[in-house]
């Protein structure tokens, strides 16, 4: 599987056969990624899919030295799944 990054449209992504799944993001400033949305098509779910948009964010924002923000419930509940791979600083916003 193979997550790409298309920053001109702030989205990590992996093409599946039943459409992209997708994490959405937003930057603020030149410091902060904001991890807002994560979507799988319905057939890929439970896959490991949304865990490796997942892992291809945290490691974009770690190698840019980003400060995370996390809207997004998948990405909440992740990170709690996974604590040690938290960046330094993330924030999660209020639901």
């Amino acid at each position: 599987m193979t997550v790409q990054h298309d920053p001109d449209r702030e989205r990590f992504f992996v093409t599946l056969p039943d459409g992209d799944a997708e994490l959405y993001y937003r930057t603020f400033g030149a410091d902060v990624l904001d991890l807002r949305h994560t979507e799988v098509p319905p057939s890929a779910r439970g896959k490991g899919v949304g865990d490796e948009l997942v892992r291809a964010a945290l490691a974009y924002a770690r190698h840019h030295e980003l400060r995370v923000v996390v809207t997004c419930p998948f990405v909440r509940r992740w990170l709690q799944k996974h604590p040690e791979e938290r960046p330094p600083g993330t924030v999660e916003r209020p639901l």
